[in-house]
Order: C-alpha cells, then structure tokens, then sequence
C-alpha cells in the first residue's frame, strides 16, 4: 500500500507539472550550443553605445569587462559545446579575436540571423543577446532544465514580482496575462531543427512591424480578444503563438528577476552600473 500511494502522489504531482507547463527535463548538464546576437543596424547610433562613449553597446565596460566579455564568459561557464557571435561590427570582430567563439556573419534581420546561426551551430541552441549585461551561468543552465521535454522552442520570461524585488528601480515592459505580468528576458532555447518555423512567423513579423494591423491579422481576432480581456494564461498564450508557427512553445519563468535587466538605453546603464557596485 505504501507503494502504491507513493506511485499515486507522483502520478498527481506529474499531471500537475504538465497542466503549469512546468515538466522538466531533468538534466541540468544536457548539452547545447549558444549564440550571442551583437549585430547592429547601419547607420544607427545606439543610444546606450553613444551614452558610454563606445562603438557598439557590446564594447561598454561594466565591473571592468565589455559587455561582449561578460555575456560571453557566462556562455562559456554555463558549459555551452560551441558558440556563435553574430557580429557586423569590426570592432566587435576584433574584440572576438583568440576567443574560442565563432563569428559569423549578420543577416538583414536577427530572425534571419538566429536562422544562419542554429545552420551554423546546430541544436539544442540557447540564444541570447549582447547587451544582457547581468547574464550569469546559473540562469542559463536553470533554463534549459526547466524547459519542458516536450518543447521544440522555449522563451524565458521573468514574473513582474520578481523583476520589482530584484530591482525596484527598473522600468520595464511588461506583459499582462491572467496569471500575471512578465517581463522578456533575452534568452532562448531552440530545441531541434522544428523550432526554426518560429523563424518564418518571426520573419513575417519583423516585416509588418509598421503594418501592426496585419500582425493582428495573423493572430486571429480570438485570441486578440481573449488577451485583451486578460483571460489568456502566458502558458496559453505562448502555447497559441507556437501552434500559429507550427511547434510546440514552452514559457519558462526566471528564478531571478534580474533576468530581465538588459541595456537598451541610458539609463538601463545606469542602473546596471548600480547593481555592480560603479554608481
């Protein structure tokens, strides 16, 4: 009998993760591949680059390591088995030279350039940007075990409770769903070769970004209508933006709040600058 109530509790405890879309794969050592996106628009002075008086954001100093150092030393102790840098940037270039990290070359958009960079890399591939200043081994390797098994894509999103605790005084964007506000926190898990159909919607969307009336158009009026009415769960809906792109999508929630903290503008330098102890 005691066997058989464990064997029941273990039972109720798995149709529970899978009804949070929490499943884990239970190895946090799962190898995988990283790609760090550094590219810049031409012609575009990114505003943080030119509030710190550097090229490209990717050559800030922060706790006395570029950005490009930073991101990339957490890649590389998270136990990444090759990584990628997409680079426009001939400074960026140069900065990557005796890395072990492979540049490879931008694309007209960055879906295109995650698109070039998985063909490159190959999967599972954990995708991530230059800019994510905080980034730290742990929340890497957190997230790949957390995503769910079944998962072709995950994206890692971080509650807006957890972003306030970690840093009250940062302002971010946050998405409401019924379950919550959560805010993006740049990091990526394409799963398998069947992830890249994200690439083609991610594509369509990039295109339309100044039609946003056709965006909406390929979601469909119902679930507009049911996210505007706050009667989505993020499960739900990321699970709908999946199935619009052909896979099965996967949100994992970030244990640290910091997570999201990037540097897009001034004042996210300020801040970040702030929590290392320069400000």
């Amino acid at each position: 009998m005691p066997h058989r109530r464990e064997r029941r509790r273990h039972a109720l405890q798995d149709l529970s993760d899978l009804r949070e879309g929490s499943v884990k794969t239970g190895n946090g050592n799962q190898p995988f591949k990283a790609l760090i996106l550094a590219g810049s628009r031409g012609g575009e002075v990114d505003p943080a680059a030119a509030y710190a008086g550097v090229e490209h954001k990717g050559l800030i100093v922060l706790g006395g390591r570029t950005l490009l150092e930073r991101v990339l030393g957490a890649v590389e102790a998270a136990g990444a088995t090759s990584i990628g840098v997409s680079a426009n940037n001939d400074a960026i270039k140069s900065a990557l030279a005796g890395s072990k990290a492979m540049v490879l070359p931008t694309a007209a958009g960055p879906s295109q350039s995650v698109a070039d960079g998985a063909s490159a890399l190959g999967f599972p591939l954990v995708v991530t940007t230059v800019d994510h200043a905080l980034l730290k081994p742990e929340w890497i390797t957190q997230f790949v075990a957390d995503t769910p098994e079944w998962a072709d894509v995950a994206v890692l999103l971080a509650p807006e409770e957890r972003v306030r605790a970690a840093a009250p005084q940062t302002k971010r964007t946050y998405l409401k769903f019924r379950d919550g506000r959560y805010s993006g926190c740049n990091l990526f898990l394409l799963r398998n070769e069947n992830a890249l159909n994200v690439i083609a919607v991610w594509r369509k969307v990039e295109a339309l970004r100044k039609q946003p009336w056709k965006i909406a158009a390929m979601l469909g009026p119902g679930f507009l209508i049911r996210y505007a009415l706050g009667l989505l769960t993020l499960d739900q809906a990321v699970a709908r933006l999946g199935a619009l792109a052909g896979v099965k999508a996967a949100a994992v929630r970030a244990q640290d709040g910091l997570a999201a903290v990037d540097v897009d503008k001034p004042s996210d330098l300020d801040l970040v600058r702030e929590l290392v102890g320069e400000a």
